[in-house]
């Protein structure tokens, strides 16, 4: 069973929604509810999600589905298909993800289960560790620690002082820094004159086995999807990593990368120190990125680049010389 971060509120009448976004309606009834809201990525049934201008869906739906959108958008669905037409998506999106979910209180907290705690953990007395939290054998927290509520550490971990957990499922032999932040809500919101609107983030931090994530690093939890790092990949110092990326195995990253929202980076990637990855990219497996470069547009794989914006290697190596000479 997967451990829940959240409180569910669904099924929410139409009616609701129609009272805190203003929307016109296509196949959609009075009596209709929805149980969650999700990316077009993970729909379910009875579930209403959503699609962006530029965003085209890469299936058909179904009937017990809704979807909004734009008017812009209205075309590329059947005739048949529910929508709710808003004039701006992203404000919708965020007004009603908190209409579907919110956090748990103090006290549905407390009434979670007491931490389970495997054999032979190294626990210090000076960190804190939440209801429903499960934690696997041979695990050392360090002092200033705190695991969030319902959050998972595999076999053999080490968590660093003063780092805090939330919202993630953590494999085995996981190595976190001390001062890093893993779990915490990532960078989405809509920008609203005198008032910004947070959307709810609903997905998780799943770190995979034999990583290694070093001091003061902060990786932002999945808006509506996990953000996800692959098997034996190693973080350095100081870097970022936000909502929805997905990285895979066996990539390493030197101190302060940052890697924006909903990046996806292949195996074996390697980056030098000060990368700055622009988000909804991808990058191909066996890429190398060298220190300093800007990456601005999606890389195949074995591409090997520098410069900002990032080219490849060899070409910025030539225009180097011809501006600044062999020296």
């Amino acid at each position: 069973m997967s451990p829940s971060f959240f409180k569910k509120l669904g099924p929410i009448n139409i009616d609701t929604i129609k009272s805190e976004v203003n929307c016109v309606t296509v196949n959609v009834s009075d009596n209709d509810s929805y149980d969650e809201f999700v990316s077009i990525n993970n729909l379910k049934k009875n579930s209403l999600s959503f699609l962006n201008d530029i965003e085209f869906p890469l299936s058909k739906f179904t009937s017990n589905v809704c979807i909004l959108c734009t008017d812009k958008s209205v075309h590329k669905f059947d005739n048949n298909q529910k929508l709710l037409i808003v004039g701006n998506v992203q404000k919708s999106v965020a007004i009603i993800s908190n209409l579907f979910y919110r956090h748990y209180t103090d006290e549905e907290t407390n009434n979670l289960d007491i931490p389970q705690i495997g054999n032979n953990c190294q626990i210090s007395k000076n960190c804190t560790i939440e209801k429903g939290v499960i934690i696997g054998s041979d695990v050392k927290i360090h002092p200033g620690a705190i695991i969030k509520q319902s959050s998972v550490i595999g076999n053999g971990s080490v968590i660093g002082s003063n780092s805090v957990i939330s919202n993630a499922i953590l494999g085995e032999h996981i190595y976190i820094g001390s001062n890093t932040s893993i779990g915490q809500r990532g960078f989405g919101f809509y920008i609203d004159k005198g008032k910004n609107i947070d959307i709810f983030h609903t997905g998780r931090v799943i770190i995979q086995s034999n990583v290694s994530i070093g001091s003061c690093c902060t990786i932002d939890r999945g808006s509506f999807s996990d953000t996800i790092i692959g098997k034996n990949s190693y973080i350095d110092n100081l870097c970022h990593v936000a909502h929805n990326v997905v990285i895979g195995e066996n990539s390493v990253f030197a101190a302060m990368t940052g890697i924006a929202g909903s990046a996806k980076i292949g195996n074996n990637v390697l980056t030098g120190g000060q990368v700055g990855i622009a988000g909804h990219i991808k990058i191909g497996n066996n890429v190398q990125i060298a220190a300093k470069s800007g990456v601005f547009k999606s890389l195949n794989n074995g591409e090997i680049v520098m410069g900002n914006p990032a080219i490849n290697k060899y070409k910025f190596l030539k225009n180097y010389k011809k501006v600044y000479g062999k020296k």
